[in-house]
Parts: C-alpha cells; structure tokens; sequence
C-alpha cells in the first residue's frame, strides 16, 4: 500500500506544471496606449464612425408626403395605435387555475375576480369566460352570465364547454323570451 501512495505521489508531483524561478522582479507598470486624439479637449475616439442620419437628396421628391408624418412623429402625435393593452396568456392561465381553487370552494367573489383579470391579460380567453358566467350564475346575477356565455359560444362554439353553455343559457332565458322562442307572443 505504502509503494501504490509514493507512486501516486510521484505522478501527482510530475503532472504538476511549475514556473521555472527566475532572480528578476517584474517590470514597472505601464500605461496602456492611448491615442494622440484623447488628449484633445474631451473628444471621443468613436468620432470617426458618426453615421450621417441627414436624408437623401432626393427624398422630398420621392416622398412627397411623408414631411406632415414626420412632423407628426416628432410632435408626439400616436396615429391609430393610442396604447396598448398587456397581454400575458401565463398570467392569464394561473389567474384561471387559481380561480377555479377559489370556485371549488365556494369563494365565488374570489374566483370572479381572478376570472376577470385573467380576461384583463387575455381578453379572448374562453375558459375564462365560462367559468366567469358560471360564478356569476351562482352569484345570482343571470344578465351578465349570460353575456359571458355568450361570449365563450362566440369564442369557441365547437369548444369542451359548448352544450353546457347552451343548456344554461336556455335555462337563463327568462319567461318571455321562452314564450317568444316558441311562437307566442309577449303580452
């Protein structure tokens, strides 16, 4: 065992690179080069690589119209888009899973309002729909359940929720609009 260790040991002692020892100390620091413009009054060395950002000669000729959007551009004038609306399908997704914890609960209040901002960061989201007319159903609130209803029907008509959609939407209707649907009419 004592043979395999100083073996071990020779090797281990030979794989180690060292640097040979010299007498002489290192040198004195010195300055990195610089350039000769440097020392100018506080010019940049980037000077030579400004990019000419004037228009082309011919550009009002070709472009007859365009000096009305630039100045528009320039005075902070939006055109169509006016802002814009934050859209995070993630987010969207853990409000609705957090939702439907509040919905299996009972937390109706709560489930709605994370329904509502999963809507806010995905407006077209269709399980967020239902399950919003589904708490606001339960909420006693049968107008705006069946807005979202309907909107989930819009969104995805062939969709997992479709028939259960439709059957609470016929339960919705009120006693006039059951009696228009069937012919007769309201008195």
């Amino acid at each position: 065992m004592l043979v395999v260790l100083l073996c071990l040991g020779g090797w281990t002692a030979a794989q180690v690179e060292t640097v040979p020892h010299t007498d002489q100390s290192p040198g004195p620091s010195q300055a990195p080069p610089r350039s000769d413009r440097d020392k100018e009054a506080g010019e940049s060395s980037s000077r030579d690589t400004r990019i000419d950002l004037s228009p082309p000669k011919d550009d009002a000729k070709n472009h007859p119209f365009s000096g009305g959007d630039v100045d528009n551009a320039e005075a902070g004038a939006a055109g169509d888009v006016q802002e814009f609306h934050p859209w995070n399908p993630h987010k969207a997704a853990k409000d609705v899973e957090v939702g439907d914890f509040y919905f299996k609960r009972k937390n109706y209040r709560a489930a709605l309002d994370r329904y509502r901002e999963a809507l806010y960061w995905k407006n077209d989201d269709a399980v967020a729909n239902f399950r919003m007319a589904q708490c606001l159903e339960k909420m006693d609130k049968p107008e705006e359940a069946r807005a979202h209803y309907e909107e989930y029907l819009k969104i995805l008509p062939e969709g997992p929720f479709s028939e259960e959609a439709r059957k609470a939407l016929a339960e919705l209707k009120g006693p006039e609009e059951k009696g228009q649907a069937q012919g007769r009419p309201k008195q």
